[in-house]
């Protein structure tokens, strides 16, 4: 049976604007002037502002927004009809085939101008690498095809994780090419021999001794590191030093010569590429901080993010037009230009509200560890979550989460991610509130300090930490040395 009632419910939503500014707001400096170039493409009433109009800016928001409001009132009264001397319609702004004036020019700055550009890097995937080498070798047709096949099996490190008669099916029925295992073995070992060195190889084991067997200069400790990895990779794997030593008959400084030979290899030959890639990133900082005489100074980048004004030619058909008497074709080509001109306002209010909430909320946080930026120091850092700073600022924790994301700071000690200040507080043996940061930086240089050929197991670590005035469970020593991506003790051992 159904029934009809009447239920009050208070519902909070997000109007257009504000979505906006939230969406802007966790946008880093880069990808925010992507999104001011795109707003300018799609909506011709906004620009970006020159010299001469940054001065009438604000004046020209405040006109445009009374026009726009007292337009409304009446939109359809009846006024006289422009006569036909005037020097322009509405069809010569609002005319959808005619091809904008800025997108006919290709660069209309002058040479005083600033120049922003956005610096990108490019780069090639390792497996195009290798594809490149390929013409370097006498392959047949057949040969250079499971040659690509192989290549575009590997993985991210450059390992060959298929089965060689899976790839003899894919060969068949991809390529329709009959190969036998012997013939793709036979390709194998020339991609093998391939830059960087260990490629396509099938285990890390293989790939360790491939790298070792295309050494040019091949010593007497190579040798010994290639009947290491061959015979005895189990009990190497596991550092069990002891039996090597028993097993081989060698002494332990040949031992040790051979240990430093297979620790110059690379174990994830694929990422050698993706690596350089990843280290010219450049990285834009949004904040920049500066410590003259001990006194901090907050400084926002702007330098990607144009100063922006709403179109003047849209504003002057506003005014000119308003209160004329218009066709349905007038009204509606009014009704675009209001619309458009609204849209570039809230977008050129979000960008100012989003530059005062990174600003604020800097701030705050500079203000908050205001003795780390002095000093560079990572035992200075308070412990500080989202919620402090949203306190302090009177903003919610959201708000506060997106200028943290994704956000760098530049400051005398480096460029650094904005949310790697931010951790929870621990309490040590005085009680005092202590960053577990500071914990992590404490516990790497203690690793650091131990005696190589007798590391400090997580037990120990405990203690020494405790005697140091950090009470910490071995659980969270454990947790904390895996964040660090340290090892356990056993593998940390050195002869």
């Amino acid at each position: 049976m159904l029934n009809q009632k009447l239920q009050q419910r208070l519902i909070q939503k997000l109007s257009p604007q504000q979505v906006l500014v939230m969406r802007l707001l966790q946008e880093p400096i880069l990808s925010l002037d992507q999104r001011i170039k795109q707003e300018i493409e799609e909506n011709p009433a906004l620009e970006e502002a020159s010299s001469e109009e940054e001065d009438v800016n604000t004046q020209d928001e405040e006109t445009v927004t009374d026009s726009i409001d007292a337009d409304e009132d009446d939109f359809n009264e009846t006024d006289p009809v422009p006569s036909a001397e005037d020097e322009f319609t509405f069809e010569d702004y609002v005319d959808e085939e005619e091809i904008p004036e800025y997108r006919l020019v290709a660069n209309n700055k002058s040479p005083d101008e600033e120049t922003r550009e956005i610096p990108i890097i490019s780069g090639i995937s390792f497996q195009d690498f290798l594809i490149s080498q390929i013409g370097m070798h006498k392959f047949t047709d057949k040969q250079y095809i499971i040659a690509a096949t192989i290549i575009g099996n590997l993985d991210e490190s450059g390992y060959l994780c298929r089965e060689i008669p899976a790839l003899a099916d894919d060969l068949a029925f991809n390529q329709a090419i009959d190969a036998t295992q012997d013939e793709i073995l036979e390709v194998l070992k020339v991609v093998q021999s391939f830059d960087p060195p260990g490629i396509a190889a099938r285990s890390l084991q293989e790939c360790l001794l491939i790298q070792l067997e295309h050494k040019p200069d091949r010593s007497y400790a190579t040798d010994l590191a290639i009947i290491i990895l061959r015979f005895y990779f189990e009990e190497f794997s596991k550092k069990h030093y002891d039996k090597i030593l028993q097993k081989g008959n060698i002494s332990e400084e040949e031992l040790r010569e051979a240990i430093a030979e297979i620790q110059t290899l690379n174990p994830k030959p694929g990422n050698t590429i993706a690596e350089v890639a990843r280290d010219s990133q450049y990285v834009v900082p949004d904040f920049v901080i500066t410590n003259i005489d001990g006194i901090l100074e907050l400084t926002l980048n702007t330098r990607y993010t144009p100063e922006l004004s709403l179109n003047r030619d849209y504003i002057s058909m506003l005014h000119e037009y308003g209160g004329a008497k218009r066709k349905p074709a007038e009204k509606e080509a009014l009704s675009f230009i209001k619309q458009k001109l609204d849209s570039a306002r809230g977008f050129i209010d979000a960008i100012k509200q989003r530059q005062e909430t990174l600003y604020t909320t800097m701030k705050a946080i500079m203000d908050y560890q205001r003795e780390y930026f002095l000093s560079g120091d990572d035992t200075k850092l308070r412990p500080m979550i989202l919620k402090d700073i949203a306190n302090i600022v009177a903003l919610d924790i959201s708000t506060v989460s997106r200028v943290a994301n994704s956000k760098y700071v530049q400051t005398p000690f480096g460029t650094l991610l904005l949310k790697s200040f931010f951790s929870e507080s621990m309490l040590n043996t005085e009680g005092e509130e202590i960053s577990t940061r500071e914990i992590k930086k404490i516990l790497s240089d203690t690793i650091e300090a131990e005696e190589k050929s007798k590391p400090l197991t997580d037990d120990e670590l405990v203690d020494l930490l405790k005697e140091k005035g950090y009470n910490i469970a071995r659980r969270t020593i454990a947790k904390y040395r895996k964040q660090l991506n340290v090892p356990v003790a056993r593998m940390r051992k050195e002869l």
